[in-house]
């Protein structure tokens, strides 16, 4: 491999020929890797590969975390424990370049590691490291923890990723015509690029932009002088940045400079990109922001067999295959949390990122209606949890011990821990109903529910996210009513689509399912059928050239 004059080692399709640079904090491309943290990780990963299969002129940028986001354990009482574990990879390729960057006033080393595209069937990846014996500890330390607590080091992780990436593109001689941000992590390559090309004009004719986070609190925001104490604008002045940005005060906002410095930009639904248009649209100078919904990649998460039996119309190969998979999951959920679940009874899945807005205990609020679902002899029921916490996010650690201690008082109730892709996998198989209830409109896009109904399991969800575009209550997954929640509380939030979660549960979905099944199984396919071309990723990787790289 040539690392000094790289190209893209497979044939590339006409009509993706335009060379592009990727760059993302994260990428869950296989349960091996383990370099993400959860929904934007998940979205990158199948970006790859649906690159890799539709055969684009892409690369991708990222890092190597040594410790990873943090390995989910138990402590004795079964309460979460966060563990940080020295990760080992024999299999990424070493590609001899090594190089400095300023971080801080003092210059870092930075070493570039490949993943080659036949390892895990991704577009080229490469993962950058300062875990170096030439550097001093701190500087050893920024590539260690995704998403590090301290201020500090997350700036200069932010340096790495986009200064250090697009340098590392340089000496790849690469020369993309489109430089990708996946969220304003790498936005500091701007100010790299900014050297590079001469202008700002000339910069914007080369980056794009994709942004998650629907509320303009949630954006990265951090005190524009220790921006420029530590580096982050590559040698510009404050009052340079200022001009260039149009930002006053002394919080650098990142997620409104790329939005400024970048020709194109996209939300990540539909009604994300209403909802960043209005958030945004109150600024002067920025772009153009489009919608693309985010999908996954079918062929990584499908479960293939399934989908077989179902264009066969192979009814009893169908409900021998979906048994198969929810009692094979089960053996796992019973080895991770000590609760073996039967396959013929209805399985409710809660499994993503435990955080406040996604509302992980809402189910379990109502406590007399909580413990009658889980008594209930006509129509048993069993739920499973999972996910991880940020490791500093005590409110939803809290969340998460307060599930596995209610779990203690209910033997169809499970919390497993080790929410990484293999379980991801293999709790959509296990579940019957996929549980989603963020508070709207807080979910910008959301994705787990489309693997889910790739493995033959049925979405109930908040109207919020991709699911705008695909649930068909009663037809192809069900729907808490939306209302008007701009005119509710948080409160009075939470109790309306409480009774409404319930209200569907008991009188819809559980009587179907044990009295209906005919019915019940053309819900799931309707799903599967839905799911398989729009939220497919290949669908969005294709949008992306056409939409945010012309």
């Amino acid at each position: 491999m040539n690392f000094q004059e790289f190209q893209v080692p497979y044939p590339i399709d006409h009509q993706y020929q335009k060379k592009a640079a990727y760059f993302s904090m994260e990428y869950a491309i296989s349960q091996p890797l383990k370099i993400y943290s959860g929904g934007l990780g998940f979205l990158s990963g199948s970006h790859l590969r649906s690159a890799y299969e539709l055969r684009q002129n892409l690369i991708g940028i990222g890092i190597l975390w040594k410790y990873g986001y943090y390995d989910q354990a138990r402590n004795p009482d079964q309460t979460l424990q966060v563990q940080w574990n020295e990760k080992i990879y024999n299999y990424l390729e070493d590609t001899g370049i090594k190089f400095q960057i300023p971080i801080h006033g003092h210059s870092v080393w930075v070493k570039a590691w490949y993943l080659n595209p036949e390892t895990f069937k991704t577009a080229p990846l490469f993962l950058l490291s300062t875990d170096l014996p030439e550097n001093d500890f701190v500087s050893q330390t920024i590539c260690h923890r995704l998403y590090d607590a301290n201020v500090a080091t997350k700036i200069a992780q932010f340096i790495l990723l986009g200064i250090g990436g697009a340098r590392l593109v340089d000496l790849l001689n690469f020369n993309p015509d489109i430089y990708h941000l996946n969220e304003a992590h790498a936005f500091s390559s701007a100010f790299y690029l900014l050297k590079k090309f001469g202008s700002k004009d000339e910069v914007k004719k080369h980056l794009v932009f994709t942004t998650h986070t629907p509320e303009e609190a949630g954006n990265e925001k951090h005190d524009i002088h220790l921006c420029d104490k530590m580096g982050y604008f590559y040698g510009a002045s404050i009052d340079e940045v200022r001009s260039l940005t149009g930002i006053e005060d002394d919080l650098f906002n990142h997620s409104l400079a790329a939005l400024r410095f970048s020709k194109l930009a996209n939300g990540v639904s539909q009604l994300h990109g209403v909802v960043s248009r209005k958030m945004w649209g109150k600024y002067e100078g920025i772009c153009e922001i489009k919608s693309i919904t985010n999908a996954q990649n079918w062929h990584y998460w499908a479960d293939k067999q399934l989908y077989h039996y179902m264009d066969e119309n192979n009814e009893v190969a169908f409900d021998d295959r979906k048994r198969y998979l929810k009692k094979r999951a089960f053996d796992l959920v019973a080895d991770n949390s000590g609760k073996l679940f039967n396959p013929d009874v209805f399985t409710i899945v809660w499994a993503r990122r435990f955080a406040g807005y996604k509302r992980a205990e809402l189910i379990t609020e109502d406590e007399a209606r909580f413990k009658a679902l889980l008594e209930n002899k006509k129509y048993p029921v069993q739920i499973i949890w999972a996910g991880k916490p940020y490791p500093m996010d005590y409110p939803a650690i809290s969340e998460f011990n307060n599930l596995v201690n209610l779990g203690k008082e209910h033997n169809n109730m499970a919390v497993c821990i080790g929410y990484e892709l293999a379980l991801s996998k293999r709790l959509k198989q296990a579940s019957d109903l996929w549980l989603n209830n963020p508070r709207v409109p807080r979910e910008a896009s959301g994705t787990s529910g489309m693997t889910a109904a790739m493995n033959g399991s049925v979405n109930f969800s908040t109207n919020d996210g991709w699911i705008c575009e695909f649930i068909n209550h009663g037809n192809n997954g069900f729907l808490i009513t939306p209302a008007d929640y701009d005119k509710m509380s948080v409160f009075e939030q939470d109790e309306y689509d409480l009774e409404k979660l319930y209200d569907i549960l008991e009188n819809q979905i559980l009587p179907l399912y044990y009295e209906n099944k005919a019915v019940w199984k053309q819900i799931i396919k309707n799903g599967m059928s839905d799911v398989r071309w729009q939220f497919d990723s290949n669908r969005m990787v294709k949008e992306y050239y056409e939409l945010l790289y012309i």
